[in-house]
């Protein structure tokens, strides 16, 4: 057995934490899975419902076919196999947002099998987590309590739209690592178009495994936190969710196989309902649904279609453009921030775009609170203004200047009529530059003695010679000059 990766410290030892992730991704798809309802977000109560969704009797469900090509493209880039069989079950159970007192899911015969994603670690370091199962559901509705005091009220708009259930294997060891596959699984669905990702709209959410056991021993009972929707609030539950379970063992009690929610105000996890086994949920085949039988051209045809997935584009940012493997990775891991990226380094130096594009760019983002898609600079003007650095029209400080100005009184306009316009070009003229530096040396003869003692001390000359020149002197030029004249090396 090989030494586990990850340990917490208790009071009696140490303890490896063991968890697996049961995401469920809703599906990009214009209508719902067995109607042909609407998913539009945001409608008004009760708007996206059919007589199915509704389960109106006699009102038999049918297959979207678009739907289940969303999940064969999901399969595909989680690099999982497809099942060319599936059936869909009846999983029964009752809650007021279930109109038909049960769901239809997939139990034994899902539509993806076994898969596997990398994950990369806050170190750089990475991890491979498997991927159990993923299978189609219909989503339930939703109760709302708090518009009256003594009444629910029941809203079927996601009553019926298509889910992928993601299920992981119990493969990561922290709370770091779950946060992290989180973070990457969503990445990759945003990046095949199968779900958009919108945590905020319930578009994608986790219920949390956790279990912790001595190093070596079998595994521990496990608690499942229901409908976590945010990455940092996964890496909140399995940290809070880990040291509960070790203080109650140390202590000498057990573990609950319960379901528990999480929540967000107090950072801590309490229990909703004892957990229940598959026995107690009923399963059957769905009478009214043939299995699904997918031909080898449906499959080969999602997967002819495949964009370049954001582990590709990592390596080929680093293989292609110079990138290290940070920025890199920062790039590629957002589909928005690596399409932003490319427009900018299109035909121009990849390790330059990528420097204004995470540090200045991004800088002022995250200072603003924006995402890239409202950046207040387009990529084609971070791009010409990238190009005017590279063929020395202005110095990498005059272009900080220039790219202030476009995120405000210049905003929207090309970077090289605010050059011209703001009298910033750089100054070439070897001439005007040997002509300032004679000036600065002259009148600083005690520096002169100085820096042929000391040549680091040239770099007071250089501040002197840009500042006589309004910064516009190209800087390679002005130290060239410099050295030839004070005889520095």
């Amino acid at each position: 057995m090989s030494e586990p990766r990850k340990l917490l410290k208790g009071a009696t030892g140490d303890w490896e934490v063991v968890v697996g992730l049961e995401v469920h991704a809703q599906v990009s798809s214009v209508s719902k899975l067995f109607s042909g309802a609407s998913t539009t977000y945001g409608a008004g109560p009760n708007e996206n419902v059919s007589l199915v969704d509704a389960a109106m009797p006699g009102m038999l469900p049918v297959i979207n076919e678009f739907c289940v090509e969303q999940a064969v493209r999901t399969g595909l880039g989680l690099n999982a196999e497809i099942n060319k069989w599936s059936r869909f079950d009846r999983k029964n159970y009752f809650y007021p947002d279930l109109p038909q007192g049960y769901q239809i899911s997939q139990y034994k015969d899902p539509i993806v099998g076994e898969g596997e994603i990398e994950v990369e670690l806050d170190d750089g370091s990475t991890v491979m987590i498997g991927i159990e199962r993923l299978h189609l559901e219909q989503d339930a509705g939703k109760s709302i309590h708090d518009l009256a005091p003594d009444a629910s009220y029941v809203d079927l708009n996601r009553s019926g739209v298509a889910l992928m259930e993601i299920v992981s294997k119990p493969d990561m060891r922290s709370a770091e690592e779950g946060a992290a596959y989180f973070s990457k699984l969503r990445t990759i669905l945003r990046y095949l178009g199968t779900c958009d990702g919108n945590m905020d709209q319930g578009s994608m959410r986790a219920d949390v495994n956790v279990s912790v056991r001595r190093p070596g021993e079998a595994l521990g009972t496990r608690t499942e936190t229901k409908n976590v929707n945010s990455i940092r609030f996964v890496r909140q539950v399995i940290d809070y969710e880990a040291r509960r379970q070790i203080e109650v063992l140390e202590e000498g009690g057990t573990i609950d196989q319960e379901t528990r929610l999480f929540d967000v105000k107090t950072g801590e996890t309490r229990t909703m309902r004892s957990k229940e086994d598959a026995h107690d949920y009923r399963y059957f085949p769905d009478p009214d649904l043939l299995p699904l039988e997918l031909p080898d051209d449906l499959i080969e045809r999602v997967r002819a279609s495949l964009p370049e997935l954001p582990d590709q584009k990592k390596h080929r940012f680093m293989d292609d453009l110079g990138l290290s493997a940070y920025d890199a990775s920062v790039l590629a891991m957002d589909k928005d921030k690596a399409d932003y990226f490319e427009a900018v380094a299109e035909g121009h130096d990849g390790k330059l775009a990528a420097n204004w594009v995470t540090t200045e760019l991004f800088g002022v983002l995250n200072k603003q609170g924006l995402t890239i898609k409202e950046s207040p600079v387009s990529a084609a003007q971070l791009g010409k203004l990238v190009g005017l650095i590279e063929d020395k029209t202005i110095s990498g400080k005059i272009a900080k200047q220039v790219f202030e100005h476009m995120l405000t009184d210049d905003q929207g306009k090309d970077p090289a009529d605010i050059v011209e316009a703001r009298g910033l070009k750089q100054v070439t003229d070897t001439g005007a530059i040997e002509s300032a530096v004679d000036e600065v040396i002259a009148a600083n003869p005690d520096q002169v003695e100085r820096v042929k003692e000391k040549p680091k001390a040239l770099g007071w000359f250089v501040g002197q010679v840009m500042k006589a020149t309004g910064g516009k002197a190209n800087p390679q030029a002005v130290n060239e000059i410099l050295r030839a004249k004070l005889g520095v090396e």
